[in-house]
């Protein structure tokens, strides 16, 4: 049954809400690869109904992060190492792209968005502090996609940045690694704001292409 803490949402909402918990969840690794999903245990944990438990499998069944298998039901299969190494590949061959159309097409208030985003960023920075680091971190890459002025860029990227959320926790949680990534966003932020599509493309791939290095160096370490 249905409890007090989505009342007054509608359907629509209600669904988007459920979907983004049981998301997040996956992502953030509450639930491991080859977790069962059990619709009534997801119901009474979340104070809702079923339907829309089930609408919210379905939905995370089309983005490809849980399976229906027979006499088995919704099993996660989440983000492997191999899907967030290829979402690091892909990213570094195209969110230079997104700094360069940044760079031709961002306006005064987003200049300002973007540079408030980096004072929160080295705030938290200096504070050591994960959580909020990584908020204003997807503000940054958020900001940077918006003002490419390009939808199907923004869409892919957001998606993309969204879905390795626990292996940028990871690596922030490094003070080094925070420390570096603060220092390449500066410089992206400086190419961006003079409008220097060339230098703001190089920064941002280069940005990409070292999360990716520092992602790998960490695996190995690991074994």
């Amino acid at each position: 049954m249905e409890d007090d803490r989505y009342s007054g949402q509608d359907s629509s909402s209600l669904r988007r809400r459920v979907f983004s918990l049981i998301e997040n969840d996956i992502l953030n690794g509450k639930y491991q690869s080859g977790d069962n999903l059990i619709e009534s245990k997801l119901s009474e944990e979340l104070g809702v109904s079923r339907t829309p438990v089930r609408e919210a499998i379905r939905q995370l069944e089309l983005e490809g992060l849980v399976k229906s298998i027979p006499n088995k039901g919704a099993v996660v299969k989440g983000i492997s190492s191999q899907d967030i190494e290829d979402i690091y590949t892909i990213r570094m061959l195209i969110e230079g792209l997104a700094a360069r159309w940044a760079a031709e097409k961002i306006t005064a208030p987003e200049i300002k968005e973007l540079h408030e985003a980096i004072d929160f960023e080295e705030f938290y920075t200096n504070k050591n502090d994960t959580a909020h680091l990584l908020v204003y971190d997807s503000r940054f890459h958020e900001i940077i996609y918006s003002a490419s002025k390009s939808r199907p860029l923004t869409q892919m990227l957001s998606m993309f940045h969204h879905y390795i959320q626990r292996a940028r926790n990871l690596s922030l949680a490094s003070q080094t690694r925070a420390i570096k990534v603060l220092e390449e966003h500066k410089a992206i932020y400086e190419a961006i704001a003079a409008h220097d599509a060339d230098k703001a493309a190089q920064l941002a791939t280069d940005h990409v292409r070292n999360a990716r290095d520092n992602l790998l160096g960490r695996k190995n370490e690991d074994h």
